[in-house]
């Protein structure tokens, strides 16, 4: 089992949750609610894997905090 991490947002005017894997071409999806996104991209994944696996184009290191006056 390979798990990959997936980015995740919210859009402001859908409400829509957004995700995507980091340097993943084509792993990305949206749902109404976190549990259908995780289930989404989990088909979107299984799915690019058929085609075999993938080479990374970058991979995800973490979130900073960015202070601005």
């Amino acid at each position: 089992m390979k798990i990959y991490t997936a980015i995740v947002e919210r859009c402001i005017e859908t409400g829509l949750y957004v995700g995507f894997v980091p340097g993943f071409t084509g792993a990305h999806s949206q749902a109404e609610s976190l549990d259908e996104l995780n289930k989404n991209l989990q088909e979107v994944i299984e799915m690019l894997l058929e085609e075999g696996q993938p080479i990374l184009e970058s991979q995800f290191i973490g979130i900073q905090n960015i202070a601005v006056a």
